[in-house]
């Protein structure tokens, strides 16, 4: 799993995974930040936490191999990022095709990038939500896996909606994986379609 901050949505994933519902088990913590409180979380569920250097470059890794080593060292199957805050790109992308999940609090294609709570709530979206999605190389673009609606209320601030939405995130997101990792599936178009005799992994 790939964390910056905090870490709740990484706390919940290891919950699920600690409770046995989310098909599968949680190998580390790969972070590249290395006082960001999600550590914390980590090291309170005993948790491996891994830190490999990110370069000088604040939005993306300038060189993956260690990362790529470190997840093939572990024999990573399934990268979870929950608030990564770094663009992924090869070799990363290449190793882990359609391997890769992210959540994102839009209801996705709206509102991609950056502050996307907030700007659903100043462009005044009756409706927002959240999104399980692939990860390829467009920013917040890759096939949906999932995908939870939440109202905005005439008396939301940006702190209610937020929490309010964190809250679909700490729930969508393990149920989504779950699905994800335990259901045969296949893509047709950008479409994933779950369930079926002749579902395949492309």
């Amino acid at each position: 799993m790939f964390a910056s901050g905090h870490g709740s949505n990484f706390e919940a994933l290891a919950l699920a995974a600690r409770h046995g519902t989310l098909g599968g088990r949680i190998v580390a913590l790969f972070c590249d930040q290395p006082a960001a409180p999600a550590i914390l979380r980590a090291k309170r569920l005993g948790i491996e936490v891994v830190c490999p250097p990110t370069g000088p470059f604040r939005t993306r890794l300038e060189d993956e191999t260690a990362w790529t080593a470190a997840l093939r060292e572990r024999q990573v199957d399934t990268i979870l990022l929950a608030g990564f805050m770094r663009r992924l790109h090869a070799p990363l992308l290449d190793g882990w095709r359609d391997r890769i999940l992210n959540v994102h609090p839009s209801l996705l294609p709206a509102f991609p990038g950056l502050h996307a709570i907030e700007r659903a709530f100043d462009h005044g979206a009756r409706v927002t939500g959240c999104t399980v999605h692939l990860v390829d190389a467009e920013l917040d673009h890759g096939p949906i896996v999932a995908q939870a609606a939440v109202e905005v209320r005439d008396d939301d601030s940006m702190e209610s909606l937020t929490e309010r939405l964190h809250a679909a995130e700490h729930a969508l997101y393990p149920a989504a994986v779950l699905r994800f990792l335990t259901l045969p599936w296949h893509r047709e178009g950008r479409r994933l379609i779950f369930g079926g005799v002749e579902a395949h992994r492309a």
